[in-house]
């Protein structure tokens, strides 16, 4: 399966981030991102850190950090230490003081974790 991420800003700039394969486990194994292969396109390669990281919510901690990265970014997420993308935070929009860093939908390699993008979309492909 292909990974690709569409996203946008405020000033209506587009970026795309691919990724040549992707999988996730089970719910047993809290739906770990196992397989997240060679990154290509315009939005920098945000989502390399969570690679080998299991799912977090708010009632499942799952991520590597002394704290509930969930419950501090404001959404669930293959949290590794926490952010360096964060597509399932509060929807801000545009830029914020660094007290709010990596609250709101985030891609750290574009655009920083203190500015909160307009637009994502999120899309894997089937092999068939």
């Amino acid at each position: 399966h292909e990974l690709w991420f569409q996203l946008e800003d405020f000033q209506n700039e587009k970026r795309v981030a691919k990724y040549e394969s992707f999988a996730i486990d089970n719910a047993q194994e809290k739906y770990e991102l196992i397989v997240l292969g060679e990154y290509s396109g315009t939005a920098g390669d945000s989502f390399f850190a969570h690679r080998d990281q299991k799912f977090t919510t708010k009632d499942s901690d799952n991520d590597k950090n002394g704290v509930n990265c969930a419950v501090k970014y404001k959404g669930a997420w293959w949290y590794k230490k926490c952010c360096y993308s964060n597509l399932k935070g509060l929807y801000l929009g545009g830029e914020y003081p660094k007290s709010q860093y990596g609250e709101g939908v985030a891609w750290d390699t574009w655009r920083a974790n203190t500015y909160f993008l307009k637009y994502l979309h999120m899309a894997i492909s089937i092999d068939y």
